[in-house]
């Protein structure tokens, strides 16, 4: 008799599925007691539930469809505000830019980046590297050099990405992700992308002025590099790791411009640490466009590592932090 004893409890709401009253509640479980459970929907909530004290024998429990479909989580709709919507995936979103500079001007800032500032950093944190370690001991580094290679930083690295824009305008043209910069998309000419390029260079000039003559003959040299990278997927297919040594050449400037030379040493495995981890995050990036790059004929080092990628990356992460360790 004992058995069969109804076990009333006092009615109520919950904000959760059966699930998680099998949790909160094991007895549910243990005593035999299967309680179905009905959602409903008010005004403050699309998935309030409410017990219909249906009361089984401890030996008689049995789960019916309808009983495994009342215990499925029953998940909460989003807000309209925060659905995703249809671009949030869209390979190149618009930013500030495309939304409160005035229309001429967004060319200028799409073909130099200015408007995605990620690759600014990476080319920025080598030199802070170097000027750090360069620092004399127990003392900070000189702000205003960090100011001055700040802002050089984001001179160059604008003007890197007007000389590749102009370097793969048919590429570009061919690529999903890039066949709406300005000159692929002919928002810039020719004519206007090389009175910006020289802008963009006499700027960087100036702040390379500032420096010792030790430094801007090595500042000068890099330019090399610069002009040279977009070349590169053509050619080989390592152009990951030529970009490595364009923008972690801050790692031997910023020592030059705190001492007027380089203690190679230091500044060598700085500089090859560097070059590993720019591999290690343009590889990744690069993954994204390997079947336009298949098309178009341009190679990288998504295509040569291909499904051996990870170990291959592991093996330039270890690389990347010996470096760094060696330098100090």
């Amino acid at each position: 008799m004992a058995a069969r004893l109804l076990l009333t409890r006092p009615a109520w709401r919950l904000r959760c599925s059966t699930s998680s009253l099998h949790v909160a509640f094991p007895s549910l479980r243990t005593h035999g007691i299967a309680h179905s459970f009905t959602p409903f929907t008010t005004a403050r909530s699309s998935a309030l539930l409410v017990p219909s004290f249906q009361t089984t024998h401890f030996s008689s429990v049995s789960t019916t469809e309808k009983d495994k479909a009342s215990q499925q989580e029953v998940l909460p709709v989003l807000p309209v505000a925060l659905q995703p919507k249809d671009d949030a995936f869209a390979i190149e979103k618009d930013t500030w830019a495309e939304r409160h500079c005035p229309k001429w001007m967004i060319p200028y800032i799409q073909i130099s980046r200015i408007n995605r500032p990620a690759g600014t950093f990476m080319l920025l944190w080598p030199c802070f590297w170097s000027i750090s370690m360069a620092a004399p001991a127990g003392q900070l580094p000189d702000l205003s050099l960090l100011a001055l290679f700040g802002t050089g930083a984001f001179i160059m690295r604008s003007a890197g990405c007007t000389i590749n824009d102009m370097w793969d305008k048919d590429f570009d043209k061919q690529v999903e992700r890039t066949n709406k910069r300005p000159l692929a998309a002919g928002k810039l000419t020719y004519p206007q992308a090389w009175g910006f390029l020289a802008g963009q260079l006499s700027a960087g000039l100036a702040i390379l002025l500032q420096l010792n003559w030790y430094s801007v003959a090595m500042g000068a040299s890099s330019l090399a590099l610069v002009g040279a990278y977009p070349t590169m997927k053509r050619f080989t297919y390592w152009p990951q790791a030529f970009l490595g040594l364009t923008f972690n050449y801050g790692a031997l400037l910023g020592w030059a411009a705190v001492h007027g030379s380089c203690e190679w040493p230091v500044v060598l495995p700085l500089y090859a640490g560097g070059v590993a981890w720019t591999l290690v995050y343009d590889t990744l990036y690069a993954h994204q466009d390997k079947k336009d790059d298949i098309k178009i004929g341009v190679r990288s080092t998504a295509l040569l590592f291909g499904d051996k990628t990870k170990p291959i990356l592991n093996m330039f992460s270890a690389a990347a932090i010996a470096g760094f360790g060696t330098a100090g």
